[in-house]
């Protein structure tokens, strides 16, 4: 029987060997089974998104990407600096989002994830931060895969926050790899740390009943060497597992 909580992955959906294919970089894989999670990957297409899928599910991971939400989905036209898209991406993730929520199940969102469940709240994104007055370049240093994802930033946590119940200090340094952040957040979501610049790098769900979490750097990226990551992952394992024992447990009950 099987013991780990099941997490699905949200894949992108990219061009491999010349053709279409659903893929994760094993990063996340990794880090959810070192958690003691069951990482599974879920396809994406624009046309056919089913959230019926999630009920199989004990927590659902919307990971980072090259990609970025197209900008029409917040009512903005696309910036010189934006080159890449998903649709297929933009569409799974916007109706799971919701659908998670809905069942209660366990969400964790980091980089494009994050940006994702900001949009799904009517949220709205800066498209290139590096050209926004005031705004730290976020984008990834250049350098072997260490030196990308080395901390660059120091990171204010709010307090009175769930990311404050999960770790205790007040700042950490984190890594930062991406263009797009958040500009306006949506109603129904809080700020739960910023960076130096003032950008919120870490947003929560209002009165979510578990863990609804999402981040703008990359905890996914040798999480054991880092108090902060740590606490991250180890919180969404243990949140999966309680939704699982209460899943399994409603299920029995109903049979």
């Amino acid at each position: 029987m099987r013991t780990r909580p099941l997490v699905g992955v949200i894949a992108c959906r990219r061009e491999v060997e010349g053709h279409p294919a659903h893929m994760v970089t094993d990063k996340y894989l990794s880090a959810l089974r070192d958690y003691g999670l069951a990482p599974v990957i879920l396809p994406v297409w624009e046309d056919a998104v089913e959230s019926e899928l999630l009920t199989s599910l004990d927590g659902l991971l919307l990971t980072g990407s090259y990609t970025n939400v197209e900008p029409q989905r917040y009512g903005a036209k696309r910036a010189p600096e934006n080159t890449r898209g998903d649709p297929h991406r933009d569409a799974a993730a916007l109706s799971w989002i919701p659908a998670a929520l809905d069942l209660g199940l366990p969400l964790f969102a980091i980089c494009r994830g994050c940006q994702e469940l900001n949009v799904a709240f009517g949220g709205t994104l800066h498209q290139a931060l590096q050209q926004v007055p005031g705004m730290l370049d976020h984008r990834e240093p250049q350098g072997d895969r260490d030196a990308k994802y080395a901390p660059a930033h120091e990171l204010t946590i709010l307090p009175g926050g769930r990311l404050s119940a999960l770790y205790g200090a007040s700042v950490s340094w984190v890594n930062s790899l991406h263009q797009q952040g958040i500009a306006e957040l949506g109603p129904g979501l809080v700020a739960e740390a910023v960076a130096p610049d003032g950008l919120v790098e870490a947003i929560s769900v209002t009165g979510a009943p578990g863990f609804a979490l999402a981040v703008q750097w990359h905890p996914e990226w040798k999480p054991r060497e880092h108090p902060l990551y740590d606490a991250l992952f180890r919180a969404f394992a243990a949140a999966c597992g309680v939704y699982r024992g209460a899943r399994l447990s409603s299920t029995s009950v109903g049979a």
